[in-house]
C-alpha cells in the first residue's frame, strides 16, 4: 500500500478524511510546505498530517483517529512557539475556531483557539476595559494563555494566564467538555501556564481589566546613548508604578534592501512603555528617560486597545529566529555595562535585539481572590528579565548567534536565577528551569493519569518519548 505520509499508510488516512470537515493534508499535497511550516520558520517542524478543523467536533474526531492508529496530535494556529517537539504528530491548524464574544458589562469575553490578539482587540475599542495582550498581536491568545502569558499589564494584574476563567478543551479520549475551576480544577490549574500538553483548548473564556485610560509609545536613541538611557531605565523601574511597564532593548538592523532607509544598517537603543493612566502622568514618569539622551524618535500618546501591538511594532510575518531569555534576581550598573560591551556593538554581536524587562508588582503577588492557588503558572520573584533574538537569514549565522548568546549568558551569569518563562523557553530545554519541583511533578503526574499514552503533544512534552 502506498504512503503519503511517513508511518501512515493511505487507508487510515481515508479514515481521518472521513472522519473530519476540514481538510486533510500530507507531503503529498502541493501546498504541503505552506501547510506545515511554523511562524518561526527556523524550526524545522515535521508532522505526519496537517488537520485544518472545520471546528470543535473535528478537534475531537481527529484525537479520536490519532489515538485509534497510534500518534500524538497537537494544535497550532500560527507557530510562534513551536519546537521539533512536534515531529511525527498530527498537526491542527485552528484558525477556522474564530468565535470572539465580549460581554462589557460583565467584563468577560470568549474567543475560539484560532484567534488572535490583533484580531480580538479592536472589539475593546471605546469600553474602558484592556485584556492582557503581549507585544505582538500575531500571537493566537489561546497557545498564549497556555504559556502563562507576559502581558504590557502584567505588573497591575499578574500572569495573563491568572485571567483564565474556563476552557472547551478536547481531552486525550477525544471527548469535548467545558471545564471550570468547579468542575476540573486539577486541569485549570494546569491549564494556566502549564503548556499544551494536557489537552487541546479549543475556546477559552478570560477576564478583562477596567483601566482608566491606556498611553503607549516608544522613544529611540542613537546607540551611543545606550549607557545614559539604561541607567535612566533602570532608576525609573525603581520606583515605577505597578501601572506603568517599561521595557528598553538594543537594537541592530541589519543593512539589507527591504528596510526604510532611516535604520537600515544602524543602531539603537529603545524604551517602550505602556501605562494605565493618563497621558500627563505618564510624560512625567518617563521624563528622567528621556532627558538621558538625544531623542531621535518618539511619542507617548492615549493608544486604543486595538493599537496596542504598535508600541512594540514586532515584526508579524513568519520570520526564522533564535532567542533566549533569563530570569535576573537584580540589575545594576555592574550589569549594565557587561550587556553593552558584548551586544552594544553592531561589529561584535550577531544579535537583532537584547532586551530588559521590568516586572515586580502583581507578578511578583501571584494571583488573588478565588484563583489564588489555580495556577501553575502562579509568581515570579524576580524583577527583570533579559531577552535576545537573532535572525538566521542563512544557515552560516546560525553559530555566530549562538556564540553572542552565550556571551550574553555570560554577562548576567551573577543576577542569573537559571528560570525562564515557559512562553520564552527554547525548544528542548529543561522545564526544570519554569516549574519548580512540586509543581513539575504535579503536571506530570496529571499528564501520566490523563493521558499515559501520550496522544496530546504540545510545544514541551511533559513525559519523556
Amino acid at each position: 500500500m502506498t504512503t503519503t505520509a511517513p508511518g501512515v499508510d493511505d487507508g487510515a488516512l481515508d479514515l481521518l478524511r472521513a472522519a473530519v470537515r476540514g481538510r486533510v493534508l500530507t507531503p503529498a499535497d502541493a501546498d504541503w510546505g505552506a501547510a506545515h511550516l511554523p511562524w518561526n520558520v527556523a524550526v524545522p517542524q515535521r508532522p505526519v498530517a496537517v488537520v485544518e478543523v472545520a471546528d470543535a467536533a473535528d478537534v475531537a474526531a481527529a484525537v479520536r483517529w490519532a489515538r485509534e492508529h497510534g500518534h500524538a496530535v497537537t494544535a497550532q494556529p500560527r507557530g510562534h512557539g513551536a519546537t521539533t517537539a512536534l515531529d511525527g504528530a498530527v498537526l491542527l491548524r485552528t484558525a477556522a475556531l474564530d468565535e470572539v464574544w465580549v460581554d462589557v458589562e460583565a467584563r468577560v469575553a470568549r474567543v475560539g483557539a484560532g484567534v488572535r490578539w490583533g484580531e480580538f482587540l479592536p472589539a475593546l475599542d471605546g469600553t474602558g476595559l484592556v485584556a492582557m495582550v503581549g507585544s505582538n498581536p500575531d500571537v493566537s491568545m489561546v497557545g498564549y494563555l497556555l504559556g502563562g502569558g507576559f502581558s504590557w499589564f502584567g505588573r497591575a494584574h499578574g500572569y495573563a494566564a491568572h485571567g483564565l476563567r474556563a476552557a472547551e478543551v478536547v481531552d486525550a479520549e477525544g471527548t469535548l467538555r467545558w471545564v471550570t475551576d468547579e468542575s476540573d480544577p486539577d486541569l485549570m490549574w494546569a491549564l494556566r501556564g502549564g503548556g499544551g500538553d494536557l489537552a487541546i483548548v479549543t475556546r477559552v473564556e478570560i477576564d478583562l481589566h477596567p483601566a482608566a485610560g491606556l498611553v503607549g509609545g516608544s522613544m529611540t536613541f542613537p546607540i551611543q546613548d545606550a549607557r545614559a538611557v539604561w541607567g535612566a531605565f533602570l532608576e525609573a523601574s525603581r520606583s515605577a508604578p505597578r501601572e506603568l511597564t517599561l521595557w528598553s532593548s538594543l537594537m541592530h538592523f541589519p543593512d539589507v534592501p527591504f528596510l526604510p532607509e532611516p535604520i537600515r544598517g544602524r543602531s539603537f537603543v529603545t524604551v517602550a512603555s505602556t501605562f494605565l493612566g493618563s497621558v500627563e502622568e505618564a510624560e512625567r514618569l518617563l521624563a528622567p528617560i528621556r532627558a538621558a539622551g538625544t531623542v531621535l524618535d518618539g511619542r507617548v500618546a492615549e493608544v486604543p486597545i486595538g493599537r496596542v501591538g504598535e508600541v512594540a511594532a514586532e515584526p508579524t510575518e513568519p520570520t526564522p529566529s533564535i532567542d533566549w531569555a533569563m530570569l535576573l534576581s537584580d540589575l545594576d550598573a555592574g550589569t549594565l555595562d557587561r550587556l553593552i560591551e558584548v551586544a552594544g556593538d553592531r561589529d561584535r554581536t550577531a544579535l537583532v535585539a537584547v532586551q530588559l524587562r521590568h516586572l515586580g508588582g502583581a507578578f511578583a503577588e501571584g494571583p488573588d481572590g478565588d484563583r489564588a492557588a489555580g495556577a501553575v503558572a502562579d509568581r515570579i520573584s524576580e524583577p527583570f528579565l533579559v531577552w535576545a533574538l537573532g535572525i538566521p537569514m542563512v544557515p552560516e549565522l546560525v553559530g555566530p548567534i549562538q556564540g553572542s548568546l552565550a556571551a550574553l549568558e555570560a554577562a548576567v551569569a551573577p543576577e542569573a536565577t537559571g528560570r525562564t518563562p515557559l512562553t520564552l523557553l527554547p525548544g528542548g530545554e529543561d522545564l526544570g528551569r519554569v516549574f519548580d519541583d512540586a509543581s513539575l511533578a504535579r503536571l506530570r503526574a496529571l499528564k501520566a493519569s490523563r493521558d499515559p499514552s501520550a496522544v496530546i503533544r504540545g510545544n514541551h512534552p511533559l513525559l519523556e518519548a
